[in-house]
């Protein structure tokens, strides 16, 4: 029985939902979330709305709740009716992969909340299941961090003399001097770089630069090669020698993704939020089991719950991976001491899907009036 037929028929009673604002200011920029709280039956279940627009949280958190979410379901059933519902009432989205983003918000609440009905974890529901951690296992994770403009290696030392067992993800930008390539070689910290050349028209966009890929490819030999943008020629040139190490993140939302794409890929960052209902996420866990896929997760600088269950979902599904789940703090600014280490212990609820110190998750956030 795959993980989403054992999900599928649980039952969920909904009464009503409400939202509750998250945002956090860190070096002049604002990130705002939407905790999803769905009721019913004296339990409560949660989710997060990871959308990057602050403009389209406030709409939704001023508004009425008016998704005709109430009523008797399964997960199963429940999913198909959201299909058929506009979660954003006629905005226009500056990005179609939000409608993905809100979905999982209420989905995964829906999840949490049928689970907390049953008197059942997600764990235990799914243990057994092929390709599924059990018990679940200690996460490790890596840390995304910002080497600044121009970019550093600073940033990353401070954090290893902090906290000596560190591991990064970076995203590398055309600024990146060979200097600066051989101080993380000799870190010795680095499991992922971020290309980022699969983003059209984001804030977070970077300009495909060959010499650059060729550089970071052979300066760190071990790491991950995320999202390179292989549509120019010379780029997927210098890449050719490393394509077992290509991985993709931003252009997979579901099975039909990573089937879709140019060669058959040895890694994934597998997102929750990006594949939008429990369905499409348990099915491209399943298809990556069965091709040999290595998977680790991914976040989206998630305020509350959101965090908590991305990295619940690494402790199933790929506990030992490089996972882009680090517990908030890592990546402030002026980061605090004291944070929990990798491999970060599973601690899940004994209900729901939720883990029990999801709290640590929300320190740097301040919470909106609902």
């Amino acid at each position: 029985m795959s993980a989403f037929d054992r999900l599928a028929g649980l039952a969920v009673r909904i009464g009503g939902y409400r939202l509750e604002g998250r945002r956090r200011d860190d070096s002049g920029f604002e990130r705002r979330t939407t905790i999803v709280h769905l009721h019913g039956a004296g339990e409560e279940g949660a989710g997060e709305d990871v959308v990057w627009d602050a403009e389209s949280h406030r709409r939704w958190q001023e508004a009425e709740p008016a998704l005709r979410l109430a009523g008797s379901w399964t997960l199963d059933s429940f999913s198909r009716h959201l299909e058929r519902l506009d979660l954003f009432a006629g905005e226009a989205l500056q990005f179609e992969v939000y409608r993905h983003y809100r979905r999982w918000a209420i989905e995964s609440a829906a999840l949490d909340l049928a689970l907390r009905q049953a008197g059942r974890s997600l764990a235990e529901v799914l243990e057994g299941t092929e390709g599924v951690a059990s018990p679940p296992r200690p996460i490790r994770f890596v840390v995304s961090s910002g080497l600044g403009r121009p970019p550093t290696f600073e940033p990353c030392a401070r954090r290893i003399a902090a906290y000596p067992g560190i591991r990064f993800k970076l995203d590398a930008t055309p600024a990146w001097t060979d200097r600066l390539l051989e101080q993380l070689a000799a870190s010795g910290t680095v499991d992922v770089i971020d290309f980022k050349g699969a983003y059209r028209g984001t804030v977070v966009d970077v300009d495909t630069d060959p010499g650059l890929y060729r550089r970071v490819a052979e300066a760190l030999p071990d790491a991950w090669l995320e999202d390179p943008d292989l549509s120019v020629p010379a780029a997927d040139a210098a890449l050719t020698p490393h394509r077992e190490r290509i991985s993709w993140d931003a252009p997979i939302h579901s099975v039909e993704d990573v089937r879709a794409l140019p060669f058959a890929p040895r890694a994934l960052n597998i997102k929750p939020s990006r594949f939008g209902s429990v369905r499409a996420l348990m099915e491209g866990y399943a298809y990556c089991g069965r091709e040999g896929i290595r998977m680790y997760g991914g976040g989206q600088a998630e305020l509350g719950v959101g965090r908590g269950q991305i990295q619940y979902l690494a402790a199933l599904f790929h506990p030992e991976a490089p996972n882009d789940v680090a517990p908030a703090g890592y990546d402030w600014s002026e980061f605090p001491t004291g944070l929990p280490p990798s491999p970060l212990a599973p601690d899940l609820d004994e209900v729901g899907f939720r883990r029990r110190r999801s709290q640590d998750c929300d320190r740097p956030s301040s919470v909106d009036a609902p």
